[in-house]
């Protein structure tokens, strides 16, 4: 009532039951605020069902990752998967990136069905999809990475390895120091990170050349260094650039 006084225990009685009902109703409401976290899972299933269905999709993902993430400068810390920047023309233009452009097509609805997931994200965690898909070790992955918003972020072409630099010498030469040292990898590095040429294949409408490096192109597998160094290769007889061909 009004006017009406509570004795003191009675008062304290009443607000510790006040603040407990407060804290148990704070405790069942959802956040006003509050979004649902990024679903990479989700993202992560939807790849593996796409390769399920093609398994050639799997080492174009993981060229994909790799042509992302392989435009890094240790130096000057520019470039590299971060921004998510290869889903921009200016950077699928790169000659490197021949052929990336109907991935990043494929990978679009995936991106509007998980609007919280970065491209830079998407495309790394599809990396380690593929390599998972095709029998490779689940490679540690965490996300957070933020997309540039605009293709000012793309670094300038050339940073990308290159099948031909005139001669095996200056393409021996360039791929090391211009590519990888730059990149902070050594030479044993190099040579281990070359047997992810066991997937996939040469497309001569895109860099080329033609054919896989394995008779499984679609497993990751050390076939690509038995056979590097147990068959005899010659020189292909064609009318592409010059390819090393075996039995």
């Amino acid at each position: 009532r009004a006017g009406a006084r509570v004795p003191a225990p009675q008062m304290r009685a009443l607000d510790r039951r006040a603040a407990l009902a407060t804290a148990a109703a704070a405790a069942l409401a959802p956040p006003l605020c509050a979004s649902a976290a990024p679903d990479y899972a989700g993202a992560k299933a939807a790849m593996l069902s796409m390769i399920s269905a093609d398994e050639d999709l799997g080492p174009t993902m993981l060229r994909l990752a790799w042509h992302s993430s392989g435009t890094y400068d240790k130096m000057s810390q520019t470039g590299g998967s971060g921004g998510g920047t290869i889903r921009f023309k200016e950077e699928l233009m790169h000659g490197g990136n021949a052929g990336l452009d109907k991935m990043v097509a494929k990978l679009e609805p995936i991106k509007q069905q998980f609007p919280d997931i970065s491209y830079a994200d998407l495309y790394t965690l599809a990396g380690v999809t593929a390599i998972e898909a095709a029998g490779g070790p689940k490679v540690p992955w965490r996300a957070g990475r933020v997309d540039a918003m605009d293709p000012s972020a793309v670094t300038p072409d050339g940073r990308l390895p290159a099948a031909d630099k005139g001669s095996p010498k200056d393409t021996i030469a360039a791929l090391r120091k211009d590519v990888f040292y730059r990149m902070g990898f050594n030479d044993q590095e190099i040579v281990a990170l070359s047997g992810a040429h066991a997937l996939g294949r040469c497309h001569p409408d895109a860099s080329g050349y033609t054919g896989p490096w394995t008779p499984t192109p679609t497993r990751l597998t050390n076939a690509y260094y038995s056979l590097l160094l147990g068959v005899p290769w010659t020189l292909k007889e064609w009318d592409g650039p010059m390819q090393f061909e075996d039995p």
